[in-house]
């Protein structure tokens, strides 16, 4: 993977399903709704000054999902979390791309 290029998609990891959690309440207050269902389902990184996370999650229904973007700082800087945005209105078939 080259720097600031977004990697492969992978599958969802127990870590990857962590940081979702960590951002939930964010990611319920942007979009102004409550999810019973917030699992990870696939996701990609962007190396920057620490980590992008572009990340597809199952919101509910049979296909609601969102693509959340969460940006990881260096653990030099406290490794903390961050929601930095997110897109609404995906299926399992949307591609993550940049946003």
């Amino acid at each position: 993977m080259m720097c600031g290029g977004l990697s492969e998609l992978f599958d969802a990891t127990e870590e990857v399903q962590k940081i979702c959690q960590s951002v939930k309440v964010h990611a319920e207050k942007k979009a102004e709704k409550t999810y019973d269902v917030f699992t990870a389902k696939s996701y990609k990184t962007q190396v920057v000054s620490g980590i992008n996370y572009f990340i597809k999650v199952h919101v509910g229904g049979d296909d609601d999902h969102v693509h959340l973007r969460v940006y990881e700082k260096l653990q030099c800087h406290g490794g903390e979390l961050e929601l930095s945005d997110m897109q609404h209105s995906k299926s399992q078939t949307d591609p993550i791309e940049y946003f």
